[in-house]
């Protein structure tokens, strides 16, 4: 498994938040693999016989092939000493594993929550979810199986969660609009969206006849139908939380993000930066030095507060 950089670890979860109870590397699954680990973080004073704190699950980025939870410990730290219970999730990766697996995994996660948050204190009704880069695709893909089954039967599983328990979403420099893959000149090229298909490229495991370039493309762009959070948002989406910046290369589908949110009357808390921000690249937010880094961190406190109540 591709995994964070040792330097990185060190340098994103120096100088550990005190007052937080940590509980490493559960297995959600139990078939005893690595990407199948999720952290707890608690407040230290929390009664954990009271199952009232609300509950931030969290999805790390790596464009799907790498990454790892222990990069985000500090960060989920932040907003346990704040007062929630906050779940920090790994997940098998491309290329070796393909988006239905993900989201198999995690759904499997939150099952999880759903069984076993309450003996950590936590509210299995009071969940939000998060994620940066490709984990905010993956956080949002599982907000919006709650009230798209389509979306579910789609990649093949149930959701775990009920929509009415979902009471909010954060998206740190997220992935939520695939039509951007299919920009000339876009950072990122096609092979991500054939990346995240099963190996045969077709979701039902038939392998396709020969097609003409033309007729390759339109079903890359069936495919990233269901790949892009943009696509299955209406009403019944929860308030979201944004932060993403103009030196983001994720930031026009984030603003795309917004607009198609406050167009469907969603609720939305932003904070986007502009160029002259320096501190602001692609998922800064894991970098809590940065006074960028850490005014999302109070704004995000206050959302997780208010959609929780």
């Amino acid at each position: 498994m591709n995994a964070v950089s040792s330097g990185e670890l060190r340098r994103f979860n120096v100088d550990p938040i005190t007052g937080v109870r940590y509980w490493h590397d559960i297995d959600f699954v139990g078939d005893r693999i690595r990407w199948h680990r999720l952290d707890v973080l608690t407040p230290a004073g929390a009664d954990r016989a009271m199952n009232e704190l609300p509950v931030y699950v969290y999805y790390h980025g790596g464009g799907w092939t790498s990454g790892d939870k222990a990069a985000l410990t500090k960060y989920c730290a932040g907003q346990a000493a704040a007062g929630v219970v906050v779940v920090n999730v790994n997940y098998r990766m491309a290329p070796h594993f393909h988006l239905g697996h993900v989201l198999e995994d995690a759904n499997a996660a939150l099952a999880w929550v759903q069984e076993n948050i309450g003996d950590y204190g936590g509210n299995r009704q009071r969940i939000v979810l998060g994620g940066d880069s490709a984990g905010g695709q993956i956080a949002a893909l599982m907000a919006a199986a709650t009230f798209q089954p389509e979306l579910a039967q789609h990649h093949g599983f149930a959701p775990a969660l009920e929509l009415g328990h979902v009471r909010g979403l954060v998206q740190h420099c997220s992935i939520v609009d695939f039509s951007v893959f299919f920009d000339k000149g876009f950072v990122m090229s096609l092979n991500f969206i054939r990346m995240l298909l099963p190996r045969d490229g077709t979701r039902g495991g038939r392998r396709q006849r020969k097609t003409t370039g033309k007729q390759r493309l339109a079903t890359l762009r069936e495919a990233a139908h269901y790949m892009s959070p943009i696509e299955w948002l209406d009403s019944r989406c929860p308030p979201v939380f944004i932060s993403t910046s103009e030196r983001d290369f994720f930031y026009a589908s984030n603003m795309s993000f917004i607009k198609r949110l406050s167009a469907h009357g969603v609720p939305v808390d932003s904070i986007v930066y502009g160029w002259e921000n320096a501190n602001t690249e692609h998922t800064w937010q894991q970098n809590f030095r940065y006074p960028e880094s850490q005014e999302v961190y109070r704004r995000l406190q206050s959302f997780i507060t208010k959609v929780t109540a």
